[in-house]
C-alpha cells in the first residue's frame, strides 16, 4: 500500500465533521469518499475536502477507492452498514457505540473475521495522551493498587429533536451516547468489568429517554468505578477521570492533569489536557497502522463486545433496580461470533 491512506467516509453528520477537521492535518490520510443517505450533506462535506460523493455505503464500498472505511452514522445502522462493507473486503473504523446490543455486535465482528478484515470500534479517549500517561503510570504502579475510578461527562445540552435522543435510531439516551465512552475508559485503566449497577435519574428535558444516569462499575480486579452521564446537569469540574490507589491519585483533566503521591500529599502536574482533533487524528493514524499490518487494533473487537455488552447490562440494572452481570450479554454473545 503506498501514497495516502485512501479512507471513505460513510456518514455527513456533526461527528463526521470532527473527523474530516482531524484528516485535513493528516498528509497520510486522504478521504476519498463520503456517502449519506441526504445527499446535500454528503456533497457539502465532499466539497470541502475533495472528495466524491455516494448516497450509499454500498456505492461508496464498491467504488474500488477506498483502502478502508470510517462510519459514523446513528447506531441501530451500524450492524448493516458494517456487515455490508467487511464483505466487500474492507476494513472498517465504526463510531461507538459498535452496536445497540450485543448480538448485532457480535454478527458484525463475525463477519470482519470470516472476511479476514479489520474492525475496530472508535474510543477516542483511548488516544487522549494524558489517559495514555495515567495507563502507564497505573501499570508502573505510580499509585499503588488503583482501588477506585470515577468518571464524569455532564453539561447542558438541548436534546430535543435530535436523533441521539430517539431511541429508534440510536438505542437509548444518554447511557448508550456517552456511557460507552465511560465503559472503555473504565475497562481501559482498571481492566474488564464484571458487574454494574445503573441508576436513571429523573428526567429533565422532555425525551422519551434518559438524560441523566448514574452506572456503578465493579471490576475483575477488584476495583470500583462511578461514571455520571447527563445531557441537563453540568458539573463545573476541571477533571473528568479521577483515579484512586492506596498510594496516591490520579487526576485527568480537561486542560491538564496532575499526580499526587499519597505519602507526602504533593501534586506533580503533567499532560496538556483533553485535544479533541489530536484524540481523532491519533485514532485515525492507529487505525491506519492497524490495517497495513503494522499495529493491533486498540481497541480490539473483544473490547468492543465488552463495551456494548456493559451497557446492555446497565440498562437492564435500570429496568430490575439491582445489579446486573456484564458476562450474561457476554457469553452468548461471544459464543455467537465465534460461531
Amino acid at each position: 500500500m503506498s501514497g495516502p491512506f485512501r479512507l471513505g467516509l460513510v456518514g455527513a453528520g456533526a461527528i463526521a465533521r470532527a473527523y474530516v477537521a482531524a484528516i485535513a492535518g493528516m498528509p497520510s490520510v486522504r478521504l476519498s469518499g463520503i456517502a449519506d443517505v441526504d445527499a446535500a450533506a454528503a456533497g457539502a462535506l465532499a466539497a470541502e475536502c475533495g472528495a466524491a460523493t455516494f448516497t450509499t455505503h454500498i456505492g461508496l464500498a464498491d467504488a474500488g477507492i477506498c483502502d478502508a472505511v470510517l462510519v459514523t452514522t446513528p447506531p441501530v445502522t451500524h450492524a448493516q452498514i458494517v456487515v455490508d462493507i467487511v464483505s466487500r473486503g474492507l476494513s472498517v473504523l465504526c463510531e461507538k457505540p459498535l452496536s445497540i446490543d450485543s448480538a448485532s455486535a457480535a454478527r458484525m465482528i463475525d463477519a470482519a473475521t470470516r472476511h479476514g478484515v479489520v474492525l475496530s470500534m472508535a474510543s477516542k479517549f483511548r488516544f487522549v495522551d494524558d489517559v495514555i500517561a495515567a495507563r502507564k503510570m497505573i501499570r508502573d504502579g505510580a499509585i499503588g493498587v488503583p482501588r477506585m475510578l470515577e468518571n464524569t461527562f455532564t453539561g447542558v445540552v438541548d436534546m430535543t429533536g435530535r436523533w441521539n435522543s430517539n431511541p429508534t435510531v440510536s438505542g437509548g439516551g444518554v447511557l448508550i451516547d456517552n456511557g460507552t465512552h465511560c465503559a472503555d475508559i473504565i475497562r481501559y485503566l482498571l481492566g474488564p468489568i464484571s458487574k454494574v449497577h445503573a441508576v436513571a435519574a429523573p428526567r429533565i428535558q422532555p425525551l422519551v429517554v434518559e438524560d441523566g444516569v448514574t452506572l456503578f462499575a465493579r471490576t475483575e480486579s477488584g476495583a470500583q468505578a462511578t461514571a455520571e452521564t447527563s445531557w441537563s446537569i453540568h458539573k463545573d469540574r476541571s477533571s473528568f477521570i479521577e483515579i484512586y490507589g492506596d498510594e496516591g491519585t490520579i487526576e485527568i483533566g480537561w486542560r491538564g492533569s496532575r499526580r499526587r503521591n499519597g505519602r507526602s500529599g504533593a501534586w506533580e502536574s503533567f499532560g496538556t489536557g483533553y485535544d479533541k482533533v489530536a484524540a481523532f487524528a491519533g485514532q485515525i493514524d492507529h487505525f491506519t497502522a492497524v490495517v497495513r499490518g503494522e499495529d493491533r487494533p486498540l481497541p480490539n473487537c473483544a473490547d468492543a463486545l465488552a463495551s456494548v455488552s456493559v451497557i446492555q447490562a446497565a440498562y437492564r440494572s435500570i429496568a430490575s433496580g439491582a445489579w446486573a452481570s456484564v458476562a450474561d450479554d457476554m457469553a452468548p454473545a461471544a459464543a455467537g461470533a465465534a460461531r
